[in-house]
């Protein structure tokens, strides 16, 4: 699990293809790995990966991404920078909202205007997850824990404070950019239990 508080501006430096997929090198910036294992997660831009490989003066690791991760997420498939959060431990300040870093979707980016020292972000989201995105509520992007200002139909409106751009990758958002999407998990549990309320009545 994750809270969405970005801790570090990673890099992704080489792509090794594998039998299936890619295994990525990432330098992580100012993110402390010493307490990095094998086998721990690390969120990339939203997507938990694990590392499995690591050096031995913490200047770079490894994960491993499968086809099927590149096929429902953004911003894995190239070097570039990249947003990194540690997995959480329990006794760990939840600052944003918990996270599994499993993404639900890919959005498009429709606008990215200036508003004083913010930004307006206004995304469309896919149709299949819009439901769950709601006024003020929370929504992952690109692994950053952020609130809803409106909501109508499949696009949403986020305003970002200079803090964000500057300690994140959305500050190289655009109008067309590729966005990772997770609902909230509240949203998504809770229509799985009014479902079931339904079929078991």
């Amino acid at each position: 699990m994750f809270s969405g508080i970005v801790a570090a501006v990673g890099r992704i430096t080489q792509l090794t293809p594998r039998e299936a997929g890619f295994r990525l090198t990432v330098e992580p910036g100012s993110l402390d790995i010493s307490d990095v294992a094998l086998g721990d997660s690390i969120a990339h831009a939203g997507v938990c990966l694990t590392v499995v490989d690591k050096a031995a003066d913490n200047s770079w690791y490894c994960i491993d991404v499968s086809p099927e991760t590149l096929s429902c997420t953004q911003g894995l498939a190239e070097p570039g920078e990249v947003n990194l959060e540690k997995a959480l431990c329990l006794n760990d300040r939840l600052g944003g909202h918990l996270v599994s870093g499993h993404v639900d979707g890919v959005g498009e980016v429709l606008r990215f205007d200036p508003v004083g020292d913010n930004r307006l972000l206004e995304i469309r989201a896919p149709h299949a997850i819009s439901k769950y995105i709601a006024r003020k509520g929370s929504v992952t992007v690109d692994g950053c824990s952020l609130t809803t200002n409106t909501v109508e139909g499949d696009v949403f409106t986020i305003n970002l404070i200079p803090h964000t751009l500057e300690v994140t990758t959305l500050k190289h958002l655009k109008p067309g950019s590729r966005v990772n999407l997770e609902i909230d998990l509240i949203a998504r549990y809770t229509e799985r239990m009014l479902a079931w309320e339904k079929e078991s009545a």
